[in-house]
């Protein structure tokens, strides 16, 4: 599958590419008697297909951690059953420093709509948080809509013609999407994807009409005409494309999604790896390199302590429930 990675990231990962191989490691970190860490290449399990939002994340924080910590980071993609399978992979992986997590916003979706073959709140490392930002709401440019009410008005009048593709049942992008449904009282039809990737080839292609995107992914072809921007769905605009209204502005006030992605780790991850890979992150999302890239791509840096992150994925594991009770969905 063909990745779409976004042009501001590309210079970033060339020059990685060109420092290859590494300098000798940075501080080292214990962790055994005689043994520092990093002393191997480390993977970093990214739950999606290439190409979208989450994986743009992987990809930047591997190429800038690999820099920093002096050993290979290697983005290793695991799609599947709404990201539960790589995130599966990496929790149950010993908790050596070795496998890693990037951890996306659907994690504490997937808490409440799968049979999860781990504890999505004991049996993870929370690190740090890396970036958030909102879903893009986007159409094909053959729909004759441009705004979101002409959408809603448009979904109305044809119940049975307008699908929507999103990066997988239970996916963020998928609960994102059918709470706006639920919230605006319309349907369409879902389509899952491995990934947002896939997801926005199939949209760029009109084989489906509409998709939640993350920024990251989709804004590049917003900027290019293939896709029309209606909405964003955090409570603030995006600099990066000012002129696109919220979903709030735009006649849904009860409706808010973030975006997120985070950095964790298995259960029982030493703690001096997770302060060294905090304090590491931290300092990368602080770069005006990364804080560019990120912005241009309509994303902040987050950044804070492990328990900061923990708390976020505490708090958001039982929001989502409350979303999906309330509404009825069902994941198809």
């Amino acid at each position: 599958m063909k990745e779409n990675i976004p042009a501001g990231v590309l210079a970033l990962l060339l020059a990685a590419f060109a420092t290859l191989p590494f300098a000798a490691a940075a501080q080292a970190t214990s962790t055994s008697p005689g043994q520092a860490w990093p002393s191997k290449p480390i993977r970093l399990v990214t739950p999606f297909a290439p190409g979208g939002g989450t994986d743009f994340i992987a990809r930047l924080i591997a190429q800038k951690l690999s820099e920093r910590l002096g050993q290979q980071v290697v983005v290793d993609n695991k799609p599947g059953a709404g990201s539960t399978m790589g995130t599966e992979l990496a929790l149950k992986s010993p908790p050596d420093g070795y496998t890693l997590l990037l951890t996306p916003a659907s994690y504490t979706v997937n808490a409440n709509i799968y049979k999860l073959n781990f504890d999505p709140l004991n049996d993870i490392t929370p690190i740090v948080q890396i970036s958030s930002g909102p879903y893009l709401v986007a159409v094909h440019p053959s729909l004759p809509v441009k705004t979101l009410k002409e959408l809603v008005a448009y979904a109305q009048a044809n119940p049975d013609k307008l699908s929507y593709g999103s990066a997988g049942n239970g996916s963020s992008t998928h609960l994102a999407s059918a709470f706006f449904l639920d919230v605006a009282k319309i349907q369409m039809l879902h389509v899952p994807y491995k990934g947002t990737g896939p997801a926005l080839n199939d949209t760029i292609a009109g084989n489906v009409q509409v998709i939640f995107g993350s920024v990251a992914a989709t804004l590049q072809f917003v900027k290019s005409g293939r896709l029309r921007a209606l909405a964003v769905t955090t409570p603030q605009r995006i600099a990066a494309e000012p002129d696109v209204p919220t979903v709030a502005e735009s006649g849904y006030p009860s409706y808010e999604v973030t975006n997120w992605s985070g950095l964790s780790g298995p259960k029982g991850l030493p703690r001096d790896i997770v302060l060294r890979l905090n304090r590491e992150v931290n300092e990368i999302i602080k770069g005006a390199d990364v804080a560019k890239v990120l912005a241009a791509d309509g994303l902040s840096p987050a950044g804070g302590t492990p328990e900061r992150f923990a708390g976020i994925i505490s708090t958001e594991i039982p929001r989502w429930g409350r979303v999906i009770k309330s509404s009825g969905m069902k994941i198809d």
